[in-house]
Formats: C-alpha cells, structure tokens, sequence
C-alpha cells in the first residue's frame, strides 16, 4: 500500500488530524503477513495494519485487544476498524521491546521481565475468568489436533527441510512414542488463556512497563506454553540462572493474585518448552525455505540447542537429544 492512500484513509477517519503534514515509516514485523505503518503528525502517532483473512486470526485482533483492555491487561488501543476495508488504527507504544534490551546486565532486564509475566498472570486468572461471561473468538485451542499439528510441523519443516534428515528418519520420530505420550500428557490438563506468541518481540516496553502485542492467536492453552515462549525466546538466550528467576518469579506473582502451580509445574514446564520449540523451528524453517525469508534460518541453531536441553529432561527422548546434537 503505497503512502498516499494511507494518508486518505486516515484523514477520513479522523479528520481532527485535518490537513496537517504526515510522516509514514513502514514497520518491519517478523514473518507476518500484516503490513504496519507508523503515521506521525506533529507530535502525535499511531499505527496503522493492513492485513488479510489469509490467516482467519487477523480479523479479531481488534475484538481481543477491547476485551483485554477491558479486563485491565496492558495492550495497545483501538482507535478504529475498518473490517470491510481490512484497516486498523492502533495506540502507538513505541520501538521499545523486551528484544532490545538483550544486551543488558540481568539486573536491568530482570523487573521487565516480571512485567511481561505479571501479565501472563493476569490472563491465567482475571482474563479466563471474565471470557466466561464476555464470550470472544479465539482460536482453536490447544488440544491433541493442536499439539499433534505443532510436532508435523517440526517434523516436515526442520527436521525433513531444514536439517535435511531423510523421510524414513523423519517418519521414526513421527511415530516416537514419547512423543505420543506428550501429546496425551498435556491433553488432560486444565487451560486458560494464553497469548500463544509470547516472546521478546512481542513484548513492547512503554510507561516503563511490558505491553502485549500481535495477540490475534489467542487461545486456551497452558500458561507454561507462553512461560516457556518468554523464556527459551530463540531472540534471546537466557542462562539457567536467568530462567531459574523468572521461574520464580511467576510462582510468587500467581500466588500474589490467588493462584497455585500445579504439583508438577516442573514437568508440565518442560513438556510445553518442547511443544514450543518444535513450533518455533518448524516456523523458521517453513519461512526461510518456502517463504523467501532465508534470515529466519539464523535463528535455527540456539532454537535447536534449547530443543535439545529440554529434551534431555523428558524421559524416552534419548536418540532424539542425541540426533539434535550431531545434526
């Protein structure tokens, strides 16, 4: 979408902006297929998304963002949305993420860190709670189809695709029982909302606090899939002491608000880390190689060696820990 019609669109619909100059700044956002702009106006801004239904998610983006702000999560504004025209005005937060500070001292990082997980406890507790009575769209949740989709997904795209390891190799992992047995193992669990995207990039600092973005995909889940998003972020790589922190921070934020971790928050932790990853590789291989998008390639390597140390901790999981190594 070239500027000029941005600057229509815009001054149509707010027209308090009147004939005042504009700036627009395309923005770069990971693998979406959304185009965002930043349109500033003197000294004030905002973001404007053009997207598709290509992705059914896109379209209840705004849907979400009034929920949760109206069960007091911090997420950027609605200002207006234009569903026929597939245009949306958004609250502006910055360029400031939890990304950029990756090369701070753990002293620095570590309170936005708990920002970005105070909100993962509000959309365990008061979120869940109020999708009871103010029924959204959301997402398929995470169930056996999800979980099973997420490991094919890893399956097809890194390790046949990217790691290059042959179909009767690819299909003995495909048929592993352990990972039948993580499949069944999460199924059962209790859920509530999760954010299904929660890393570094998503999570934008403003007021000197975390704020959530890119929430389209939304969903029930467990609440250890978005810890395990934040805290083996292929973006950013944490060490042990660093996760170890801000696993303790969670528990004293959840029971802060009245919530309990679950007797094997442990194990249940590390099964959604590896659900996580295989999802997160698959990604970065099905964008560098069928998308044109050969830097996500980069991030195959730290995701692998995440993979491959949460692995060592999941029982029946041996030859595959040992294949991620040699690989």
């Amino acid at each position: 979408m070239s500027t000029s019609p941005i600057f229509d669109a815009t001054r149509a619909r707010f027209p308090d902006w009147g004939d005042s100059s504009f700036e627009v700044t395309p923005l770069e956002k990971g693998g979406s297929d959304r185009k965002f702009f930043r349109i500033r106006s003197g000294s004030r801004s905002m973001i404007f998304i053009q997207y598709t239904v290509s992705r059914e998610e896109n379209a209840h983006y705004v849907e979400i963002a009034n929920f949760l702000t109206a069960t007091q999560l911090r997420v950027p504004a609605a200002y207006h949305h234009d569903p026929d025209a597939k245009l949306i005005w958004m609250q502006d937060l910055g360029e400031n993420d939890l990304w950029q500070l990756r090369a701070e001292p753990w002293v620095v990082r570590r309170p936005y860190y708990a920002s970005a997980l105070e909100q993962t406890v509000a959309l365990q507790l008061q979120a869940t709670s109020a999708i009871v009575t103010t029924p959204i769209e959301l997402q398929s949740p995470f169930d056996e189809t999800l979980y099973r989709w997420e490991q094919a997904y890893f399956f097809e795209n890194c390790l046949e695709g990217a790691l290059g390891l042959t179909a009767e190799e690819v299909a003995a992992y495909r048929n592993h029982p352990a990972f039948e047995k993580i499949i069944q193992q999460l199924t059962v669990l209790p859920r509530s909302l999760v954010h299904r995207d929660f890393q570094s990039q998503n999570l934008m600092i403003h007021e000197d606090r975390v704020w959530l973005i890119d929430f389209q995909g939304m969903r029930l889940g467990r609440p250890e899939y978005d810890l395990a998003s934040l805290l083996y972020d292929p973006y950013v790589t944490l060490t042990e002491a660093e996760r170890e922190d801000s696993l303790n921070d969670y528990a004293r934020l959840l029971e802060e608000q009245g919530g309990v971790l679950p007797p094997n928050f442990r194990e249940i932790f590390d099964l959604c880390a590896l659900q996580r990853l295989m999802q997160a590789l698959g990604a970065y291989g099905f964008l560098g190689l069928k998308k044109g998008k050969p830097h996500f390639l980069n991030h195959l390597p730290p995701a692998k060696k995440s993979l491959a140390e949460v692995a060592t901790r999941i029982a029946g999981l041996e030859d595959f820990v040992a294949m991620l190594k040699q690989s």
